[in-house]
């Protein structure tokens, strides 16, 4: 038996029928004509010996070889289109799609965006601000900002600055809370997209740290560390702040941070692009902006004593 594959023409023809299961329908996507489609759908027949499609009054269907074809035909066109599409935008150095958490985008990717902009006028960046892990190739996208406790095999990383957590709130709060002891007082805020470290990165390991065993019972809950940070930036309360999300709001002093001792968060913010494309005129450029800009505040995280989170025993 020959084990030379048909011609591509063919091939595609059938894809598109098997999908619409109708030829009419297959021939309008492929703009040829009906007879043209099925005559490449028979010469396909004839080179595998067997027929793919029972032909009825007014319909298709697929015989048990076609119901065997059609799986593979479908995702080696789909593969053959997302590797094309990948290969073209190879070729395109205007155009840079970054990927990162709706609360780094808002707290600290948005504010500073139009300085990138002025800098880079020539590249389109176009933002993505999901939770959800995406696909390089299949998302089309080029930088991903990622934030967790996985490794980024098969891909180029490049580690940010170590994350870690403090109390921070408005300077008119830090007035009335002025040690950690009257925090237990304080209307504390929960940040629980961090929820999912292990060990647990929260406020009663930071209580810990300065020998008081509590665990706060009561508070303002949020699954975005955005909303977290807005709610202490409203006045509500105390939040346990990350540092790539208050770094803004510290330098600029809408918040602040009055107790020098901070939690090192067991995950990490990593730059994450596809192997081999990390020097791509507009990923190198934005990756030379990004880190230039984190080096702009890097000044705050010298002002605390960051403890890791094994060295914190149990009370």
């Amino acid at each position: 038996m020959s084990t030379r594959l048909p011609p591509l023409t063919a091939l595609r023809a059938f894809d598109a029928a098997a999908r619409h299961m109708s030829f009419a329908r297959a021939a309008e996507e492929l703009n040829v004509t009906p007879a043209a489609l099925s005559f490449q759908i028979k010469s396909l027949e004839e080179h595998l010996g067997a027929p793919l499609f029972r032909r009825l009054n007014r319909a298709v269907e697929l015989t048990e070889s076609g119901r065997t074809l059609a799986p593979g035909a479908a995702d080696a066109f789909q593969s053959l289109s997302t590797a094309w599409n990948a290969a073209k935008r190879l070729q395109n150095n205007t155009n840079l799609t970054v990927t990162a958490g709706p609360g780094l985008t808002a707290k600290w990717l948005a504010p500073r965006l139009y300085e990138f902009a002025r800098a880079h006028p020539e590249i389109d960046l176009r933002f993505s601000a999901t939770l959800r892990m995406l696909d390089f190739v299949r998302d089309e996208v080029d930088v991903a900002i990622r934030f967790g406790q996985g490794t980024d095999e098969g891909y180029w990383s490049q580690p940010i600055r170590r994350e870690w957590v403090t109390p921070v709130m408005t300077p008119e709060l830090a007035e009335t809370y002025t040690t950690p002891e009257s925090l237990l007082q304080a209307p504390l805020i929960f940040d629980e997209s961090i929820n999912f470290l292990k060990p647990p990165c929260d406020w009663p390991v930071w209580f810990r740290t300065q020998g008081i065993d509590y665990t706060p019972t009561h508070g303002a809950h949020f699954s975005q560390a955005d909303h977290a940070i807005d709610a202490a930036l409203s006045g509500a309360g105390v939040a346990l702040g990350r540092r790539g999300m208050v770094n803004t709001d510290l330098h600029a002093g809408r918040l602040v941070a009055p107790f020098k001792t901070a939690v090192e968060v067991p995950a990490s913010f990593r730059f994450v692009c596809a192997q081999g494309t990390e020097n791509r005129p507009q990923i190198k450029a934005f990756r030379e902006w990004f880190f230039a800009e984190i080096e702009k505040t890097a000044y705050i995280s010298d002002q605390f004593t960051v403890i890791p989170i094994e060295d914190i025993p149990p009370l």
